[in-house]
Protein backbone atom coordinates (compact mmCIF):
# COMPACT_ATOMS: atom_id res chain seq x y z
CA UNK A 1 0.00 0.00 0.00
CA UNK A 2 1.45 3.34 -1.05
CA UNK A 3 0.09 6.67 0.21
CA UNK A 4 0.98 10.02 -1.33
CA UNK A 5 0.38 13.12 0.79
CA UNK A 6 0.38 16.37 -1.19
CA UNK A 7 -0.02 19.85 0.23
CA UNK A 8 1.01 23.31 -0.82
CA UNK A 9 3.98 24.23 1.39
CA UNK A 10 6.56 22.65 3.66
CA UNK A 11 4.96 22.18 7.13
CA UNK A 12 1.32 21.96 5.90
CA UNK A 13 1.28 18.15 5.98
CA UNK A 14 2.82 17.95 9.44
CA UNK A 15 0.57 20.63 10.95
CA UNK A 16 -2.65 19.19 9.54
CA UNK A 17 -1.99 15.44 9.62
CA UNK A 18 1.39 14.70 11.19
CA UNK A 19 -0.06 12.51 13.92
CA UNK A 20 -2.05 10.38 11.49
CA UNK A 21 0.94 9.89 9.21
CA UNK A 22 3.04 8.91 12.20
CA UNK A 23 0.52 6.16 12.94
CA UNK A 24 0.69 4.92 9.35
CA UNK A 25 4.49 5.05 9.31
CA UNK A 26 4.66 3.05 12.53
CA UNK A 27 2.51 0.40 10.85
CA UNK A 28 4.94 0.13 7.96
CA UNK A 29 2.85 1.90 5.30
CA UNK A 30 4.87 3.30 2.37
CA UNK A 31 4.59 7.11 2.50
CA UNK A 32 5.61 9.86 0.12
CA UNK A 33 5.28 13.52 1.12
CA UNK A 34 5.04 16.11 -1.65
CA UNK A 35 4.93 19.87 -1.31
CA UNK A 36 3.81 21.88 -4.30
CA UNK A 37 6.33 24.63 -3.57
CA UNK A 38 9.59 24.88 -1.61
CA UNK A 39 8.12 27.71 0.46
CA UNK A 40 10.09 30.42 -1.32
CA UNK A 41 8.01 33.27 0.14
CA UNK A 42 8.20 32.02 3.71
CA UNK A 43 10.65 34.57 5.08
CA UNK A 44 11.00 38.31 5.55
CA UNK A 45 14.75 38.08 6.13
CA UNK A 46 15.97 35.66 3.43
CA UNK A 47 15.54 35.85 -0.32
CA UNK A 48 13.40 33.29 -2.19
CA UNK A 49 16.21 30.94 -3.23
CA UNK A 50 17.84 30.96 0.20
CA UNK A 51 14.66 30.23 2.13
CA UNK A 52 13.55 27.66 -0.46
CA UNK A 53 16.80 25.72 -0.09
CA UNK A 54 16.44 25.70 3.69
CA UNK A 55 12.80 24.69 3.62
CA UNK A 56 13.43 21.77 1.26
CA UNK A 57 15.91 20.44 3.81
CA UNK A 58 13.44 20.96 6.66
CA UNK A 59 10.67 19.16 4.74
CA UNK A 60 12.97 16.26 3.83
CA UNK A 61 14.13 16.00 7.45
CA UNK A 62 10.55 15.75 8.72
CA UNK A 63 9.70 13.12 6.11
CA UNK A 64 12.83 11.16 6.99
CA UNK A 65 11.73 10.98 10.63
CA UNK A 66 8.80 8.85 9.42
CA UNK A 67 10.75 6.92 6.81
CA UNK A 68 8.81 8.78 4.09
CA UNK A 69 10.14 9.94 0.75
CA UNK A 70 10.02 13.67 0.03
CA UNK A 71 9.33 15.38 -3.31
CA UNK A 72 9.01 19.07 -4.10
CA UNK A 73 6.89 19.64 -7.21
CA UNK A 74 8.70 22.98 -7.70
CA UNK A 75 5.77 25.27 -8.26
CA UNK A 76 6.29 28.63 -6.52
CA UNK A 77 4.44 30.32 -3.66
CA UNK A 78 1.38 32.25 -4.80
CA UNK A 79 1.90 30.74 -8.27
CA UNK A 80 0.09 27.42 -7.93
CA UNK A 81 -2.66 27.58 -10.55
CA UNK A 82 -5.25 25.09 -11.72
CA UNK A 83 -4.28 25.50 -15.37
CA UNK A 84 -3.24 23.18 -18.19
CA UNK A 85 0.48 23.21 -17.41
CA UNK A 86 -0.11 22.67 -13.70
CA UNK A 87 -2.49 19.78 -14.26
CA UNK A 88 -0.12 18.05 -16.67
CA UNK A 89 2.77 18.41 -14.22
CA UNK A 90 0.77 16.95 -11.34
CA UNK A 91 -0.51 14.10 -13.51
CA UNK A 92 3.05 13.07 -14.36
CA UNK A 93 4.02 13.23 -10.67
CA UNK A 94 1.16 10.91 -9.74
CA UNK A 95 2.18 8.46 -12.45
CA UNK A 96 5.73 8.53 -11.13
CA UNK A 97 4.76 7.79 -7.50
CA UNK A 98 1.84 5.46 -8.36
CA UNK A 99 -0.11 5.77 -5.10
CA UNK A 100 -3.06 3.68 -3.96
CA UNK A 101 -4.30 6.55 -1.78
CA UNK A 102 -3.80 10.29 -2.24
CA UNK A 103 -4.38 12.69 0.65
CA UNK A 104 -4.30 16.38 -0.22
CA UNK A 105 -5.48 19.87 0.66
CA UNK A 106 -9.07 20.69 1.48
CA UNK A 107 -11.20 23.54 0.20
CA UNK A 108 -12.30 26.13 1.13
CA UNK A 109 -9.14 27.30 2.88
CA UNK A 110 -7.50 30.63 3.62
CA UNK A 111 -4.65 30.33 1.10
CA UNK A 112 -4.91 30.38 -2.68
CA UNK A 113 -2.11 27.78 -2.99
CA UNK A 114 -4.07 25.39 -0.75
CA UNK A 115 -7.21 25.71 -2.84
CA UNK A 116 -5.34 25.40 -6.14
CA UNK A 117 -3.56 22.31 -4.82
CA UNK A 118 -6.93 20.78 -3.98
CA UNK A 119 -8.20 21.27 -7.54
CA UNK A 120 -4.99 20.23 -9.28
CA UNK A 121 -4.63 17.00 -7.34
CA UNK A 122 -8.31 16.12 -7.63
CA UNK A 123 -8.24 16.48 -11.41
CA UNK A 124 -4.81 14.89 -11.83
CA UNK A 125 -6.01 11.75 -10.03
CA UNK A 126 -8.51 11.35 -12.86
CA UNK A 127 -6.05 12.28 -15.58
CA UNK A 128 -3.30 10.00 -14.26
CA UNK A 129 -5.42 6.95 -15.09
CA UNK A 130 -6.29 8.19 -18.61
CA UNK A 131 -3.66 6.78 -21.03
CA UNK A 132 -4.33 9.30 -23.80
CA UNK A 133 -3.91 12.29 -21.48
CA UNK A 134 -0.32 13.66 -21.68
CA UNK A 135 1.52 10.39 -22.35
CA UNK A 136 5.03 10.56 -20.98
CA UNK A 137 7.84 8.73 -19.26
CA UNK A 138 5.58 6.93 -16.81
CA UNK A 139 2.56 4.84 -17.88
CA UNK A 140 -0.97 5.71 -16.84
CA UNK A 141 -2.22 4.39 -13.52
CA UNK A 142 -4.36 1.26 -13.64
CA UNK A 143 -7.15 3.04 -11.77
CA UNK A 144 -8.03 6.33 -10.08
CA UNK A 145 -6.49 6.39 -6.58
CA UNK A 146 -8.64 6.72 -3.49
CA UNK A 147 -8.75 10.45 -2.78
CA UNK A 148 -8.95 12.11 0.63
CA UNK A 149 -8.61 15.63 1.97
CA UNK A 150 -6.94 16.80 5.18
CA UNK A 151 -8.63 19.44 7.29
CA UNK A 152 -8.55 23.04 6.17
CA UNK A 153 -6.14 25.16 8.20
CA UNK A 154 -7.57 25.69 11.71
CA UNK A 155 -10.71 23.87 10.58
CA UNK A 156 -12.29 27.02 9.16
CA UNK A 157 -13.04 28.54 5.76
CA UNK A 158 -11.89 31.93 4.44
CA UNK A 159 -14.60 33.72 6.43
CA UNK A 160 -13.90 31.95 9.71
CA UNK A 161 -16.83 29.55 9.50
CA UNK A 162 -16.28 26.14 11.07
CA UNK A 163 -15.74 23.19 8.74
CA UNK A 164 -16.51 19.71 9.99
CA UNK A 165 -14.44 16.77 8.76
CA UNK A 166 -16.08 13.53 7.71
CA UNK A 167 -14.12 11.49 10.23
CA UNK A 168 -11.59 12.03 13.01
CA UNK A 169 -8.50 9.95 13.74
CA UNK A 170 -7.28 9.66 17.34
CA UNK A 171 -3.62 10.76 17.37
CA UNK A 172 -2.98 10.88 21.12
CA UNK A 173 -0.36 8.13 20.77
CA UNK A 174 1.64 10.13 18.24
CA UNK A 175 1.10 13.71 19.41
CA UNK A 176 4.70 14.05 20.58
CA UNK A 177 5.94 12.86 17.21
CA UNK A 178 3.65 15.38 15.53
CA UNK A 179 5.22 18.14 17.61
CA UNK A 180 8.68 16.94 16.62
CA UNK A 181 7.73 16.86 12.94
CA UNK A 182 6.39 20.42 13.05
CA UNK A 183 9.50 21.47 14.95
CA UNK A 184 11.64 20.45 11.98
CA UNK A 185 10.33 23.56 10.20
CA UNK A 186 12.31 25.91 12.41
CA UNK A 187 12.65 28.57 9.71
CA UNK A 188 8.94 29.26 9.97
CA UNK A 189 8.94 30.39 13.60
CA UNK A 190 9.73 34.04 12.79
CA UNK A 191 7.63 34.07 9.61
CA UNK A 192 4.49 32.69 11.22
CA UNK A 193 4.78 35.15 14.08
CA UNK A 194 5.10 38.07 11.64
CA UNK A 195 2.57 37.02 9.00
CA UNK A 196 0.09 34.93 11.00
CA UNK A 197 0.43 36.25 14.55
CA UNK A 198 1.35 32.81 15.90
CA UNK A 199 3.70 33.15 18.85
CA UNK A 200 4.61 29.46 18.93
CA UNK A 201 3.63 27.53 15.84
CA UNK A 202 4.24 24.12 17.47
CA UNK A 203 2.08 24.81 20.53
CA UNK A 204 -0.59 26.45 18.37
CA UNK A 205 -0.79 23.35 16.18
CA UNK A 206 -1.05 21.02 19.15
CA UNK A 207 -3.81 23.15 20.70
CA UNK A 208 -5.70 23.02 17.41
CA UNK A 209 -5.30 19.22 17.34
CA UNK A 210 -6.76 19.10 20.85
CA UNK A 211 -9.67 21.21 19.67
CA UNK A 212 -10.37 18.78 16.88
CA UNK A 213 -10.29 15.92 19.39
CA UNK A 214 -12.84 17.71 21.55
CA UNK A 215 -15.41 17.25 18.78
CA UNK A 216 -15.44 13.54 19.60
CA UNK A 217 -14.32 13.36 23.23
CA UNK A 218 -10.71 12.59 22.27
CA UNK A 219 -7.57 14.21 23.66
CA UNK A 220 -6.13 14.83 20.19
CA UNK A 221 -7.48 14.14 16.72
CA UNK A 222 -7.00 15.02 13.07
CA UNK A 223 -9.80 15.29 10.55
CA UNK A 224 -10.22 13.98 7.02
CA UNK A 225 -12.90 13.61 4.39
CA UNK A 226 -13.14 11.30 1.41
CA UNK A 227 -13.89 12.52 -2.08
CA UNK A 228 -17.18 10.96 -3.12
CA UNK A 229 -17.36 12.25 -6.68
CA UNK A 230 -17.98 9.89 -9.60
CA UNK A 231 -16.02 7.79 -10.66
CA UNK A 232 -13.47 7.96 -7.83
CA UNK A 233 -13.22 4.89 -5.55
CA UNK A 234 -15.82 4.92 -2.77
CA UNK A 235 -14.67 2.10 -0.50
CA UNK A 236 -13.45 3.39 2.91
CA UNK A 237 -9.90 2.19 2.38
CA UNK A 238 -8.13 4.80 4.53
CA UNK A 239 -10.73 4.62 7.30
CA UNK A 240 -10.25 0.87 7.53
CA UNK A 241 -6.49 1.28 7.73
CA UNK A 242 -6.81 3.73 10.60
CA UNK A 243 -9.36 1.57 12.39
CA UNK A 244 -6.70 -1.14 12.67
CA UNK A 245 -4.37 1.35 14.34
CA UNK A 246 -6.45 3.69 16.52
CA UNK A 247 -9.93 5.05 17.22
CA UNK A 248 -11.80 6.53 14.26
CA UNK A 249 -14.93 8.63 14.86
CA UNK A 250 -17.35 9.39 12.04
CA UNK A 251 -19.05 12.77 12.34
Amino acid sequence: MRILAIHAHPDDIEILAGGAFALLARAGVSLTFCTMTPGDCGSAEMGPEEIAALRRVEAATAAMMLGADYICAEYRDMRVFNDEAGREKMTQLLRRVRPDIVITANTPDYHCDHEATHLLVRDACFGASTPNYVPGEHPALDHIPHLYFMDSTSGIDRDGNTLRPEFLVDVAETIEMKAALIGCHESQRAWLKKQHGLDDYVDSSIRWTAGRGALAGLAYAEGFRQYHGHPYPQTPLLQEMFERLTTVVNL
